[in-house]
């Protein structure tokens, strides 16, 4: 089999079409179909329907795809890791991260990798969506408490807190009577549900509920932040949001939402290997959080059924 057919027959595959592949890839169109053409003629079989508008996969390209590509990714990191050097961080990496944690501290973080790795092409997009790294080209996506995805495998990079904080000037509540939510002026999120209450941790004091009547409603949590810096009410918010200002006493916190801690995954696709770039900048995550729970790639991962291994 002609593996520069097969990489190319994955490649429309992976991008739905032979335009689209064309476009990313820099290769000519017309040389991806005929490559796939051929792969076609040497198997017998037939890969891609071409009759319906949009490319469809017939069941053999379709198991041909799903058992080739990884392989391919695979042969292409071996490769490069005998050609360049195996320790050696080198080539593009491309990291999706959510907006909040994006803002809070991937910049330093990007930063700081792109001085100790200056082989390494680096991109970060804060984007809140659900990206597939195969499809939209990530190396590595950053998830808050993911869902088991049998297409991604990763690992746990760092644990964060919910805090409830209020403006400095407001004075702090104090646990009612067998134990009743308090309500409390609040800014929420459009998802928040109506009758949500608030249990707080408040370590030696006394645990507090707290129901929330919402003064507003904003769809991002930096907008919640500043408008709780700006007096309007309380918020549950990341402990990685605020955390500098509670500590400058630009806000008052009033405790930590009770329950687990919030996990924060680095995840990539499960047909493809851990390659030198992506553990060097999960090394630097761990780096830029020295105070808070990091755990490293050779002590913990998430398999595809969300189960963590050692």
């Amino acid at each position: 089999m002609d593996l520069q057919a097969l990489s190319d027959f994955n490649l429309v595959a992976v991008h739905g079409g032979f335009g689209r592949a064309s476009r990313v890839s820099g290769r000519a169109k017309a040389t991806l179909s005929r490559r796939v053409a051929d792969l076609e003629q040497s198997l017998g079989v037939r890969l891609i329907d071409r009759g319906s508008q949009h490319l469809r996969l017939t069941d053999e390209g379709r198991r041909l795809h799903e058992r080739t590509e990884g392989l391919l990714s695979e042969i292409g990191e071996a490769g490069e890791a005998v050609a360049l050097g195996a320790s050696t961080p080198r080539g593009r990496l491309r990291v999706s991260a959510p907006v909040v944690l994006a803002h809070v501290a991937f910049g330093r973080i990007g930063a700081r990798f792109a001085m100790a790795y200056p082989e390494v092409q680096l991109e970060i997009v804060a984007d809140d969506r659900k990206v597939d790294p195969v499809e939209d080209g990530f190396d590595l996506v950053i998830r808050i408490d993911p869902s088991p995805d049998e297409r991604l495998v990763g690992r746990r990079v760092l644990n964060d807190q919910r805090l409830v904080v209020a403006p400095i000037h407001w004075p702090q509540p104090e646990p009612a009577a067998e134990g009743a939510a308090q309500p409390v002026k609040a800014v929420l999120l459009p998802t928040t549900p109506p009758g949500a209450v608030w249990r707080l941790e408040r370590g030696a004091a006394a645990d507090l509920q707290l129901r929330p009547e919402p003064v507003l409603r904003l769809s991002s949590l930096l907008m919640v932040r500043d408008a709780v810096l700006a007096g309007a009410g309380a918020a549950l918010l990341p402990k990685l949001l605020v955390a500098e200002d509670v500590a400058a006493g630009r806000l008052a916190l009033w405790g930590a939402q009770a329950g687990p801690l919030v996990e924060i995954w680095a995840l990539q696709s499960s047909r493809r290997l851990m390659g030198a770039k992506v553990r060097a900048f999960l090394e630097v995550i761990g780096q830029a959080f020295p105070g808070r729970v990091y755990v490293s790639p050779r002590d913990e991962a998430m398999d595809a059924g969300g189960e963590k291994r050692s």
